[in-house]
């Protein structure tokens, strides 16, 4: 399958501003980019981009004072898959893990897990280590956190979630990767586009979506808390310890957002437009 995703994203900015963004596509998904993602500016700026410590790739500018549009259109092919399913994947022990991994049990800004270790161990201690354990956990945060963008609150951390229980996607995935590296299982926060792909459309305005992988069986496993199904068509954009090290723009100054559009859509292939207008 093919999938089209791009952004159209306009701030106003009373003086120069620098900026750091972080909207392309993850290099992990080179491979399938047919038609890449260039960030495209209006005025015309130059750009300088480069690899942070987790391998996202980020662009330097200055915005000029005034109005500023951000958009690009991009072509990702897809396997058409749902997220993979091993419920045999192991759980490793601290010993084990790879060195890279160990980052993604600390706690972080937004998943303090001192905060939450005693409800951590208290909910998950007796459940079988490994895939059900993070799908217990998942099970949990899902209907223990009351979705709704009116929710958003960009200051809300793991323990505000637990406590409040009500979110947007971000606070969905920060309580269960906090959950997780309490329970010595290395969890990540990932961002990118999830269409309403296989599923029935949402109301909501589509937005950049936040979900998390954990480490089990010797890779990465994508896991959504929110949704808590296997969704078709996730292209991951950035990753990190939390939101705090994937915010797709970084302003160093005052700004106003004006526009936020992201599109995500499957693209119908030829042959499948083909076959729909004979049957027409």
């Amino acid at each position: 399958m093919q999938i089209r995703v791009g952004f159209e994203i306009i701030y106003q900015f009373a003086a120069r501003t620098p900026m750091v963004l972080m909207l392309n596509v993850h290099p992990s998904r080179a491979a399938d980019v047919i038609e890449p993602d260039e960030l495209r500016m209006t005025p015309t700026l130059p750009l300088a981009r480069y690899s942070d410590a987790f391998g996202n790739v980020c662009t330097r500018l200055v915005a000029p004072a005034g109005e500023l549009e951000i958009f690009t259109d991009a072509l990702i092919a897809d396997s058409g898959l749902p997220d993979a399913v091993e419920p045999r994947a192991r759980q490793y022990e601290i010993a084990e893990l790879p060195h890279d991994t160990l980052v993604f049990l600390l706690g972080s800004r937004y998943c303090e897990t001192e905060r939450v270790m005693d409800v951590a161990w208290s909910l998950f201690g007796k459940t079988l280590p490994g895939w059900p354990r993070v799908q217990a956990i998942c099970d949990f945060v899902h209907s223990h956190v009351s979705f709704g963008y009116h929710h958003a609150r960009a200051t809300r951390t793991a323990a505000e979630v637990l406590a409040e229980r009500r979110g947007v996607c971000r606070d969905f995935a920060h309580l269960a990767i906090a959950l997780c590296r309490c329970m010595n299982i290395p969890a990540r926060y990932c961002t990118g586009y999830l269409g309403d792909i296989g599923v029935p459309p949402e109301p909501e305005p589509m937005d950049f979506s936040a979900w998390f992988e954990v480490y089990l069986g010797g890779r990465w496993h994508a896991f959504d808390a929110r949704h808590n199904i296997p969704r078709i068509g996730r292209i991951v954009m950035a990753r990190g310890r939390d939101a705090a090290d994937v915010a797709f723009s970084t302003t160093f100054g005052a700004n106003v957002l004006k526009r936020f559009i992201v599109r995500t859509d499957e693209v119908a292939s030829p042959n499948v437009e083909l076959v729909e207008r004979l049957v027409a």
